[in-house]
């Protein structure tokens, strides 16, 4: 029997996707249309592979992910998750840079904890969001809920804070009949009330994980916190009939040796086993360093050819034996299932942890922790790719001389020179990181689109000065990730002031106007709107600084979308010199997916003719020319483009 896997691996582990988008409808379905769905994925999403798991759940809609610690929370952020994400343990002070650094959301236990977030928050001139964690029986992390009060109005008073969610954990919720349950959700519901009647409404209350879900459906409060569940597993016997779910991860080696011995032969470390008689033997790759435990030795089993085959003799750190000797037709490459379904056969993670004298959630985080995992989506494995990400990041200067290794490694093979690909790495990568704490920006679905005319007869000055002028009004849109809650569009009037503004991370977007400042007017560039998601976004104060014209817009209501994609939308009223004969656009972000448009059309210009620069797999975009009315350049919404890149239109008077 060939297996998926076995001609790449020694051993695997199989992620089933579809499986897993199964098990969120029946959560979806369980909850209803209304309450939010905090996806956990901490300890590697149970050793799913917490960035494909991570990706599957903002997909399905799930409004954020739950980590258990800083690290995890950055190694989401390095795999490219830009989804708010929640720290779900109590976080140490020294976890504070991290969290501000990768706009992680801590939940907050005590106010101690609180006072350092708010002190390196001020200092870096951030906010961040936080959930309050509440201790109503459970002993472990929160604040008891007996003082819980005087603790949320402290945190509520720091400037930099905004408390976000507020929630509790359960701790016999697996347990329907047990009163326990009851208690614990009385003592958060009161203090919820109390909250209330002090005109004090935490916009995210949660309580329920799993077993909440699938036994009180009146705990489900603003959002629910699925782990187990969403991975197949019930949490309890008695949950089995609240859903339909479907086991996702599946363990798989194979046979890589055959022997027969006779009998009184000693097996494996210690003669724990003795063949009793002629015996065949299967060697697998799988011991105690891939989490199957020394205590199955002798009691676990395998299914081989979708028959079951004992585990013989002491698990070893890196192999174990099988008796296979009733399964004849075993060859060596044969694929050997630890952990879920081949044929008619049935492994299941609880019939594991109780050989192991353990529970399912220990048995899936450690089963194959050093195998690859190799995802099933719509039938076919491999469909997405494997990626080892699972792999603590030590500290910040040893990760980015790794990750800095990678890239430039991958543009030397790339333009298979080692001189042409350091020089496009100096190039692309210190440009967007000149500075220790930038971050890198992401932006999708790039759309620039500049409609040129000729000043109307009602907009000329007395004198006629814009004769020798363009209008141009431009409409960009972009996906990205929000980071500040008040931002500025600066116009720029010279290089100086336009280094000055990519020095600013509060700056969304910058024009270069290339007039002279001390003949410049505030209706030469006019920020006519400004949306975020669709929603209006006001404009705040306009001023002139020492680094050209400002326009500041936002406010505190955008705080519910900071550290989520949003669609940015802005647009843009100017004037453009018709001698300079030339319009660019430049991209100063990596950006997937691109449209840019030139529409002239019933002005005096002509012969309009462009000339691009992209750097990505698609350096040659999509150009259609429409004589005398535009110029439009696409690049496929799923192809990067690096910074640097761009157009110049030219035209003749």
């Amino acid at each position: 029997m060939a297996g998926q896997g076995e001609q790449r691996y020694r051993s695997w582990v199989e992620v089933d996707l579809d499986n897993y988008r199964h098990n969120w409808a029946e959560v979806r379905r369980l909850v209803g249309p209304n309450v939010r769905i905090l996806q956990v994925v901490k300890a590697d999403a149970y050793g799913h592979g917490a960035i494909e798991i991570s990706n599957e759940a903002m997909k399905n809609g799930a409004s954020f992910l739950g980590v258990a610690n800083a690290d995890e929370g950055v190694q989401l952020r390095v795999g490219d998750i830009n989804s708010p994400i929640v720290i779900l343990s109590p976080a140490t002070y020294s976890e504070v840079k991290e969290i501000i650094k990768y706009n992680l959301t801590p939940s907050v236990s005590d106010v101690h904890f609180a006072r350092e977030l708010e002190r390196g928050l001020e200092k870096a001139g951030k906010r961040l969001p936080v959930h309050i964690e509440v201790d109503t029986g459970m002993g472990r992390g929160g604040t008891i809920y007996s003082e819980a009060l005087p603790v949320i109005q402290e945190v509520l008073g720091f400037p930099h804070i905004s408390v976000e969610g507020i929630f509790t954990h359960l701790s016999s919720s697996e347990v329907e009949d047990d009163a326990y349950n009851q208690i614990q959700w009385e003592h958060f519901s009161r203090l919820l009330k109390s909250l209330e009647e002090k005109g004090i409404r935490i916009p995210i209350r949660h309580m329920s994980n799993s077993g909440g879900v699938l036994n009180f459906p009146r705990f489900n409060l603003d959002m629910v916190r699925p782990g187990i569940m969403t991975y197949g597993i019930y949490p309890g016997e008695s949950t089995v009939s609240k859903a339909h779910l479907v086991p996702v991860m599946s363990f798989k080696t194979s046979v890589v040796l055959l022997k027969d011995f006779p009998g009184g032969y000693g097996i494996g470390y210690g003669r724990t086993y003795v063949t009793g008689g002629p015996t065949r033997i299967a060697t697998i790759p799988v011991g105690y360093g891939d989490g199957y435990g020394v205590i199955l030795s002798n009691q676990g089993e395998a299914l081989v050819r979708g028959k079951r085959a004992p585990v013989v003799g002491r698990v070893s750190m890196d192999m174990c034996t099988l008796d296979v000797s009733h399964i004849p037709e075993c060859e060596v490459g044969d694929e050997v299932v630890l952990l879920g379904r081949q044929g008619e056969g049935y492994i299941s993670a609880n019939e594991i942890a109780a050989k192991a004298k353990s529970i399912s959630y220990e048995v899936i985080c450690a089963l194959g922790k050093r195998a690859p995992r190799v995802f099933v989506n719509q039938g076919k494995a491999d469909s997405v790719e494997p990626r080892l990400r699972r792999i603590f990041i030590p500290d910040e200067e040893k990760s980015i001389a790794r990750i800095d290794g990678m890239i430039r490694r991958c543009f030397q093979a790339k333009t298979r020179s080692e001189e042409l690909g350091d020089a496009i790495y100096y190039e692309m990568i210190e440009t967007l990181f000149g500075k220790e704490d930038r971050q890198l920006e992401l932006r999708t679905h790039f759309k620039y689109d500049v409609h040129v005319k000729e000043f109307s007869d009602e907009e000329k000055t007395a004198d006629g000065s814009v004769e020798d002028y363009l209008k141009v009004v431009t409409n960009v849109e972009y996906t990205k990730t929000l980071r500040n809650d008040v931002f500025l569009i600066g116009c720029a009037m010279n290089n100086r002031h336009l280094a000055a503004l990519f020095a600013d991370p509060r700056c969304e977007y910058r024009w270069l106007l290339n007039e002279q400042s001390a003949t410049f007017k505030e209706s030469d560039f006019k920020v006519e709107r400004v949306s975020v998601d669709g929603e209006g976004i006001p404009i705040i104060r306009t001023e002139r600084t020492d680094r050209g014209f400002e326009v500041w817009c936002g406010g505190d209501f955008l705080n519910r979308k900071l550290g989520s994609p949003v669609r940015v939308k802005v647009e843009i009223t100017t004037k453009k010199l018709k001698s300079s004969n030339v319009f660019s656009v430049f991209l100063v972000y990596p950006t997937r997916g691109l449209e840019i448009s030139f529409n002239y059309a019933g002005t005096r210009i002509g012969n309009v003719r462009d000339v691009s620069f992209f750097s990505g797999r698609r350096s040659d975009p999509e150009v259609v020319k429409t004589e005398g009315k535009s110029v439009n350049i696409r690049v496929g919404d799923r192809d990067w483009i690096f910074p640097t890149s761009g157009v110049i239109f030219i035209w003749d008077l």
